[in-house]
C-alpha cells in the first residue's frame, strides 16, 4: 500500500509534463499556421461596427437582425440564399483584420457539412461572435450560447472537442492561455483529454464565475479611484482657500463690503 502511495505522485508528475509538452506542441502548431497571438478586429466604420450587441444575452435587437438580413442579401450576389468562400473572404476581409488563413478556418468552421457555402444562420452566428470579442464579451458569449459554441468547435462531430480545436478557433473566442491550461486540465473529468458538452459547460460557468468577479472588482477600483480624486480635489480646494485667507464656511457677502 505505501508503494502505490509513493508511486502517485510519481505518475502524477508524468502525466502532468507530458499534458504540458502536448499543450506546448500544439501553442507551436497553431503558430506556425498564423491561428494565434492576434486579437481579432473590427475595421472602423465597416457595416458591422454599428450594430449593437446585447450585453446580457449576447443576440441583436430585431431591427438590428433586418439590417443584417438585408446586407446579407446584398453580398449574396449570385441570389441563392448563401455565400460562398470567396464572397465570405472579401466579406470577412471587408469589415475584420483577419489574415486568409483565419478567415479560411471560420469558413471551415460554419460550414460543417462541406458544402462549400453558408447560410444566414451560420452568418447571423459569425457575426455575434465578432461583436461579442469587439465588446469583450467572449466570456459572456461562450456561457449564453454554449451548446453552439460547442457543436461549432466539435469538427468531427464526435460530441467531444480536444485542445487543438480551441487553439485553433483562439483568435474568434480570446480565451486566455491560462484559462485553456485550466479548461485542459482542470474540467476534462473523464481523462480521456477530450471535453464532452456537460465537461464545456462546467468551463464556461467557471469562466463566467470569474468574469463577473473581475467586473465587479474593476466597478469597485473605478468607485475607489472616483472617492480617492474627489477627497484630493477637496483638499486641493481647502489648501487654496488657505493661502487666500478664506475661512471655509465665511460668507461671501462679507466681501462685498
Amino acid at each position: 500500500m505505501s508503494d502505490l502511495g509513493s508511486s502517485l505522485p510519481e505518475l502524477f508528475s508524468t502525466q502532468h509534463s507530458s499534458s504540458e509538452a502536448e499543450f506546448s506542441v500544439l501553442l507551436q502548431v497553431a503558430r506556425v499556421f498564423g491561428l494565434k497571438g492576434s486579437i481579432m478586429k473590427l475595421k472602423q466604420g465597416s457595416f458591422l461596427w454599428y450594430l449593437y450587441l446585447d450585453k446580457l444575452y449576447c443576440l441583436l435587437s430585431v431591427r438590428n437582425v433586418k439590417a443584417l438580413v438585408e446586407y446579407f442579401h446584398l453580398l449574396d450576389v449570385h441570389r441563392k440564399k448563401t455565400l460562398n468562400d470567396v464572397l465570405f473572404y472579401h466579406f470577412l476581409h471587408h469589415v475584420t483584420d483577419l489574415t486568409r488563413n483565419q478567415i479560411t478556418v471560420v469558413f471551415n468552421m460554419l460550414d460543417w457539412n462541406a458544402v462549400g457555402e453558408i447560410g444566414f444562420d451560420q452568418f447571423y452566428m459569425l457575426v455575434c461572435i465578432l461583436l461579442a470579442q469587439e465588446n469583450h464579451l467572449e466570456e459572456q458569449f461562450i456561457f449564453r450560447h454554449s451548446r453552439p459554441v460547442f457543436e461549432l468547435l466539435d469538427l468531427d462531430g464526435e460530441l467531444k472537442i480536444g485542445p487543438d480545436n480551441l487553439h485553433m478557433y483562439n483568435f474568434l473566442f480570446n480565451i486566455k492561455k491560462q484559462q485553456l491550461r485550466d479548461l485542459y486540465y482542470n474540467f476534462d473529468i473523464t481523462g480521456d483529454r477530450l471535453l464532452n458538452y456537460k465537461e464545456f459547460k462546467l468551463f464556461t460557468i467557471f469562466s463566467m464565475d470569474k468574469y463577473q468577479e473581475s467586473q465587479k472588482a474593476e466597478k469597485e477600483k473605478k468607485k475607489e479611484k472616483a472617492l480617492l480624486k474627489k477627497k484630493l480635489s477637496q483638499v486641493n480646494q481647502s489648501q487654496r482657500e488657505s493661502l487666500l485667507g478664506i475661512k471655509p464656511f465665511e460668507s461671501i457677502s462679507n466681501y462685498n463690503c
